[in-house]
């Protein structure tokens, strides 16, 4: 067997073999049942390895090893840097290319390393749809600061690119990444990746300040009123409410209506449970508690239109400043 022709399965396999049955052993316990099996078949299946085939394995993982090492040291563009200079610019870029398609190294993963403040300088006169882009990828903290410090009048146009973005080609990704890369190497996978979605720019908004947050889905409700709605949704959902602090759970207890309540609590877990029925005088909370033992089955969608309901109203309150929320890893609160 050629080692051009091998698979990675077969290539693990010899390696295997070639370290012998305690390191391989130790190696098994970091495995998945799945990939024992099938590392395992593979390793039966192995007649012979002549000892230049073994050399050659070994020293194609020592290479991997040694770049995951150096990633670990510097990120991508210094292993690249350190390998170039060690196997030369053709057998670096060869090594990279095995380590990337088996770790499927994430594009911009040199920008998550970067100072935000840095990155903006880089990226504030781009096109909003580059922004989005490159914020997409980048750590929900980093891109909630760089969304935060751009003007005004773009922050919800990018807000809303990310929230639709769907899968962007590698050769797009790249042509980004160059702009981005001027002293930094970096290698893509070939594959086209998910990126962005409500979901990000939810993370992202949960990172910024109230000012900005409000500014960009004030925006977004006149641009795209369906959008902003379901980004709203997402920011707080029913279970957070164990997070407000007891006035404001008393204020929400007051506010919404005790059906909807009861479907809510109906299926809620115990923590959240004990926060409402705690902030209940004892003769309502043991009257809801009664009253939930004899409601038998609910309907799930009655249950989440309940909660849509009342996580409505604690929006709402939050917005005229009747209650506070409380959330991301500073001291800031929002309200």
């Amino acid at each position: 067997m050629a080692k051009s022709k091998l698979t990675g399965r077969q290539k693990a396999a010899i390696l295997l073999i070639s370290l012998g049955p305690d390191v391989s052993a130790q190696i098994y316990k970091h495995l998945t049942a799945e990939e024992i099996e099938k590392l395992s078949l593979e390793i039966s299946s192995v007649k012979k390895v002549d000892s230049q085939l073994k050399e050659e394995v070994l020293d194609q993982f020592h290479q991997i090893a040694l770049a995951q090492d150096y990633i670990t040291q510097g990120g991508i563009g210094y292993a690249k840097t350190v390998l170039e200079k060690a196997f030369g610019t053709e057998e670096a870029s060869d090594i990279m290319g095995r380590l990337t398609s088996t770790l499927q190294v994430r594009p911009f993963d040199f920008a998550r390393k970067a100072d935000p403040h840095q990155l903006l300088n880089f990226i504030q006169n781009e096109h909003p749809q580059t922004i989005a882009l490159i914020l997409s990828y980048l750590d929900a903290e980093q891109a909630a600061q760089i969304l935060s410090a751009l003007p005004h009048e773009d922050q919800a146009d990018i807000a809303k690119r990310i929230a639709t973005m769907d899968s962007t080609s590698p050769e797009i990704i790249s042509q980004v990444e160059q702009v981005l890369e001027r002293n930094i190497s970096a290698s893509l996978t070939e594959d086209f990746t998910q990126t962005g979605g409500i979901q990000a720019v939810v993370e992202v908004l949960n990172g910024v300040d109230r000012s900005t947050e409000r500014t960009i889905l004030d925006a977004l409700a006149i641009q795209d009123p369906e959008l902003a709605d379901e980004i709203k949704k997402r920011m707080f959902v029913f279970e957070d409410i164990v997070i407000l602090d007891n006035r404001a759970i008393q204020r929400v207890i007051r506010e919404v209506e005790n059906e909807d309540l009861r479907l809510s609590l109906k299926v809620s877990s115990d923590e959240v449970k004990d926060v409402v029925f705690k902030n209940m005088s004892q003769r309502m909370a043991d009257t809801f508690q009664e009253e939930m033992e004899f409601m038998g089955p609910v309907r799930l969608k009655d249950v989440e239109e309940a909660q849509t309901r009342i996580v409505g109203t604690i929006r709402r309150l939050e917005d005229v400043g009747e209650i506070v929320i409380a959330r991301g890893g500073g001291d800031d609160i929002i309200v």
